[in-house]
């Protein structure tokens, strides 16, 4: 009789337990430089690739991000890209930005001597999870562009 209550008692433990549906997981975002184009009037055409770790979909509302080349700075991500990822996802969002002069020349420098150039990308990403409310994450990626084969003034 106590062995069938326990299997009982085990049972409806176990039941219990899938009845809260799909776990939801809001996880801090992340954004990386995919492609830096540069353009004949000196402004940059910026492709940003934005990932979402979460288990939810997520609307990518604003970027406040800096981009230095070698600690120094080079220009400013603030863009609205508007951009719904479903979860665990990444998608790009492209923009045509004026650099700072510092960047500008560091970006020819290293396209002309046909180099890589390692960037840091700080700021805010401002996002909101499905059915949840706007939270803004704080980021900092390092990572390096190269130059692409065949495509003049691009870096990858």
């Amino acid at each position: 009789m106590i062995r069938r209550l326990a299997c009982i008692a085990a049972f409806a433990l176990l039941l219990a337990g899938c009845s809260g549906g799909p776990v939801r997981r809001v996880s801090e975002p992340s954004a990386s430089l995919q492609q830096i184009n540069v353009r004949a009037d000196g402004r940059w055409d910026v492709t940003l690739r934005l990932n979402n770790f979460s288990s939810v979909a997520m609307r990518f509302d604003t970027t406040a991000l800096d981009i230095a080349f070698d600690n120094g700075n080079a220009a400013r991500l603030d863009l609205q890209p508007a951009l719904d990822i479903g979860p665990e996802s990444a998608d790009v969002y492209s923009a045509t930005i004026e650099p700072l002069p510092a960047g500008r020349a560091r970006i020819a420098s290293a396209l002309a001597d046909g180099r890589g150039l390692s960037y840091t990308l700080h700021g805010s990403i401002s996002a909101t999870p499905q059915g949840g409310k706007q939270k803004t994450w704080q980021i900092k990626r390092e990572s390096a562009l190269s130059p692409v084969p065949g495509l003049p003034g691009a870096l990858r």
